[in-house]
């Protein structure tokens, strides 16, 4: 455990030291945000806000895996070395690319648009497959655990399971991305939760992994806690969607997924709800602005109270999942 503390830690320095000076690069590339006119009035004022902070999110993260988690010294020769974190590492970087693209497409006085969400959901759905089928084939994972009832082999059924926690993952996430340190925050308490369950399971490699992701996340909440001078964008929330989806499956314990994510499953429905209503009774709405933490804003939250009462909810879930991991 000592190896995965000092590697979020290393993650988190490195973060706060690649934060400004990427942040001034953006600044400079005049590489600021545009503001929906689907968000709350108030977020106007955020137009022109350097996006695409993923960069030294998971840059800081690929650094602290190099040197803490991927190559090991044997017998005087550095050999690649637990091969299974190649997976994460690839999931990461496929949404990284798309993530890029998509913002790139959303500044300021953009001459182009950002991916269409069919686009994006077909992206994903193809890298939920390759996991998947990794996961099935080359890890040879097939199974669920369940709290006080213990571990069942489920067959070629997990293959679906597998495309579906990836794919509902990476979009929940991407869909929580929408106010000042509110998606850093609640990842941090998810990747932490499934740090210690990795721990616990002797997946040490699997918790240095997860513990340099919250530390990179705490480094980028220096620049992004509110009023941010960052936003990750889709070049920092697709990539965690997809990195929390493959460490559940790694870890066996997808089934807690909804519950140590509970904000991101809330942030999802609140969407499908909001759609599904409005098509049904033609137009009418369940939430004054969808998706959820929009919702919160506009019955009198301020952003700050919005961010930290879900942070609430983000640790808690995340102590109870801890809790029903120990169960197993």
């Amino acid at each position: 455990m000592i190896e995965a503390l000092l590697s979020g830690c290393l993650a988190f320095l490195l973060a706060l030291a690649l934060g400004r000076p990427v942040i001034d690069w953006l600044r400079a590339k005049k590489v600021g945000k545009s503001i929906s006119i689907d968000q709350p009035s108030t977020h106007m004022v955020k137009a022109g806000t350097p996006t695409m902070g993923g960069i030294f999110i998971w840059g800081s993260v690929a650094i602290a895996t190099l040197v803490t988690n991927l190559f090991e010294l044997r017998d005087g020769a550095i050999v690649l070395e637990r091969r299974s974190m190649l997976l994460p590492l690839l999931a990461v970087n496929a949404m990284l690319a798309v993530g890029v693209i998509d913002d790139l497409g959303s500044l300021v006085g953009g001459g182009r648009k950002g991916l269409s969400w069919r686009l994006k959901f077909f992206l994903i759905a193809i890298l939920s497959v390759v996991v998947a089928a990794t996961m099935y084939w080359g890890l040879d994972a097939q199974s669920v655990n369940v709290p006080w009832a213990g571990r069942y082999e489920l067959g070629y059924v997990y293959i679906v399971i597998a495309f579906l926690v990836v794919f509902g993952t990476t979009t929940s996430v991407a869909i929580t991305d929408g106010l000042d340190g509110l998606l850093a925050g609640l990842a941090a308490f998810a990747f932490g939760a499934y740090a210690v369950i990795a721990f616990v399971q002797g997946q040490a490699f699997l918790a240095v992994f997860c513990l340099s992701v919250v530390g990179a996340l705490l480094g980028f909440l220096w620049y992004n806690a509110h009023p941010a001078l960052v936003f990750m964008g889709d070049t920092g929330a697709l990539p965690l969607g997809a990195a929390l989806g493959v460490v559940a499956l790694m870890t066996g314990h997808w089934l807690l997924l909804p519950v140590i994510g509970i904000v991101f499953v809330s942030e999802a429905l609140s969407d499908i709800i909001q759609i599904g209503y409005f098509k049904f009774t033609g137009g009418q709405r369940v939430f004054r602005k969808a998706p959820l933490h929009n919702h919160l804003e506009l019955i009198g939250w301020s952003e700050p109270q919005v961010v930290m009462r879900l942070y609430l909810f983000g640790m808690v879930a995340a102590m109870v999942g801890i809790a029903l991991a120990l169960s197993v």
